[in-house]
């Protein structure tokens, strides 16, 4: 079975609902957790795909020069030995920053605030040609949990997804690393236990407790859209989708 290495920068954010429908998919999941201690590996030898997820950190440099976690200098080399090779990649939040930096892309405190709870975000055009992209509404829902932002994407990226304060929502590396700045793995539980005694919602005068049955109402929209992506992502790496389908966006044969 294929294997896709799973990289968990914080214990609050897992894989989750990604990690059943990535499994569903048929790959199997090695996850590693360098905040726990999990050494990372020197290459991706053996790995059919990459998922980066999401946590607290930041992905540029603290204020006296260090990285926002000890192991991004080794995760960022992943990310650029993931797309030079053309390994399948994903990163998910801070994963789609760290993938962005990783490649010279911004990433800095949002000039716009933070961006909490359900929303939507709107698929550009260049995601008609995209393998991923294409089957993904015009108007897609997500669930948002940042305040820190991708504000110029890598140099031959194609971006994907965009909103009204959050240009940059989603690209793509390659023909085969994608970055989403939106949350597609959470479950209801996830964002309940963000809530709880979280300064960001206390800072923006949320009611927790509002916010997680907000997300709640939308857990269902959010899985009828990304689940097929995820499953699409899997597919890819398990080489059903063909160099001829990556490059151009053809329909999956046979699924």
């Amino acid at each position: 079975m294929a294997t896709a290495l799973v990289i968990e920068n914080d214990p609050t954010d897992d894989l989750r609902r990604l990690g059943e429908w990535l499994t569903e998919g048929g790959l199997d999941l090695r996850v590693l957790r360098p905040h726990a201690g999990d050494a990372l590996p020197a290459d991706l030898e053996g790995y059919a795909a990459l998922v980066v997820l999401g946590g607290e950190q930041q992905a540029y440099p603290l204020p006296d020069g260090t990285p926002g976690a000890p192991w991004f200098p080794a995760l960022e080399g992943l990310l650029r030995k993931a797309v030079r090779h053309r390994v399948p990649t994903l990163g998910v939040c801070l994963g789609a920053q760290l993938l962005a930096t990783a490649h010279a892309g911004v990433v800095e405190r949002s000039p716009s605030g933070p961006e909490v709870g359900p929303g939507v975000v709107g698929r550009r055009d260049a995601a008609e040609a995209d393998p991923l992209f294409r089957y993904v509404p015009l108007i897609p829902d997500v669930l948002q949990w940042h305040t820190d932002e991708i504000t110029e994407l890598p140099r031959g990226a194609t971006l994907l997804a965009a909103s009204t304060r959050y240009p940059h929502q989603a690209f793509r590396l390659g023909d085969r690393a994608w970055g989403l700045q939106f949350h597609i793995e959470c479950d209801t539980a996830m964002i309940a236990d963000w809530s709880r005694d979280s300064a960001l919602l206390a800072e923006l005068g949320y009611d927790p407790e509002l916010v997680v049955a907000a997300c709640d109402r939308v857990m269902a929209d959010v899985e009828e859209v990304w689940q097929p992506f995820a499953i699409r992502f899997a597919a890819l790496a398990r080489g059903e989708l063909g160099d001829d389908t990556v490059r151009t966006g053809l329909p999956l044969l046979g699924h």
